[in-house]
């Protein structure tokens, strides 16, 4: 549905991108995370052809990002963060303006989206507080049945409360649609995503299912029969190594049994147990997160 190849867009002096590819798998949920400023709205505009990468490719629905026509457009749902929406419309007014432009739109779906997201309909849009807003811009990009939804830091400035409903809402509306959500609200996303993108600076660390994910990351705890002290030449599957009494901890990012019980046999001393437990979506991204920054660190010192 999505496909991305090599993509370089700076401003000024500032890389946002930095030879990004990606794919999304049609009818999947593709979480692309990372934090503020990794270069997810940027992916995403070039997707919608709101800004044009300086180097290249794009294609969405099968058609280059730069020639998307109306054609496309009408099977494309988006709601951003910094949408803009008509001010002076009411929420009916709004609905009312959009209907024409959409050949599937489905009043039963628009009627049980607004029931569900409780909008009043005579209410402005001038009027509607950020969480409301965040609705009606949900509202607006689902009664047509896209066949591709775009959410672009869609939970970000959300109570609670807001967040549960609009996810709710997503969940179950999505029927045949293939979503792509950027987003750094990992706890919110980790119960919707068929797959993931860690972006980083601008570059993409990994895409992979979340089956995949969650199946080789573990935190292992290994208990030794003497004080630990750190193994000379750690596997670098290893992550975030630490020594505590006679304790080893790490996160293990290529997770298997029969591996990880060969590697630990080289560790001074007998072992006494093993515990290896598999981690959220947010575990896994911190991890990442800070074994990135160290060796960013570590280059620049050199």
């Amino acid at each position: 549905m999505i496909r991305a190849d090599h993509l370089c867009k700076k401003f000024g002096r500032q890389e946002a991108l930095r030879g990004l590819s990606l794919w999304v798998p049609e009818g999947s949920a593709y979480a692309l995370i990372g934090a503020n400023g990794a270069g997810k709205t940027t992916a995403i505009r070039i997707f919608m052809n709101i800004v044009e990468a300086e180097r290249g490719a794009a294609t969405v629905l099968g058609v280059d990002s730069r020639r998307i026509s109306p054609r496309e457009l009408a099977q494309i749902g988006y709601v951003s963060e910094n949408q803009e929406l008509p001010k002076r419309l009411t929420v009916g007014e709004s609905l009312a303006y959009l209907r024409p432009f959409y050949p599937t739109w489905d009043r039963d779906l628009e009627r049980s989206i607004l029931a569900q997201l409780r909008l009043p309909t005579g209410l402005r849009i001038d009027d509607l507080s950020h969480g409301m807003r965040m609705k009606m811009a949900l509202l607006c990009a689902l009664p047509f049945r896209p066949r591709l939804l775009i959410l672009d830091e869609p939970l970000s400035g959300l109570d609670v409360l807001v967040r549960d409903e609009f996810m709710a809402s997503l969940l179950q509306q999505a029927g045949e649609m293939t979503i792509l959500m950027s987003s750094h609200e990992l706890n919110e996303i980790e119960g919707v995503a068929t797959h993931v993108g860690f972006l980083d600076d601008g570059k993409l660390l990994f895409e992979e299912s979340m089956d995949e994910l969650r199946e080789r990351f573990r935190e292992v705890h290994v208990t030794l029969d003497r004080p630990a002290s750190p193994p000379g030449h750690a596997p670098k599957e290893w992550l975030n190594l630490r020594t505590m009494g006679n304790v080893v901890t790490f996160v293990d990012s290529r997770f298997s049994e029969d591996r990880l019980g060969a590697e630990i046999g080289t560790l001074n001393g007998s072992v006494r147990n093993i515990d290896a437990q598999p981690m959220s979506l947010r575990s896994i991204f911190t991890t990442l997160a800070l074994v990135t920054r160290d060796a960013a660190e570590l280059r620049q010192n050199r």
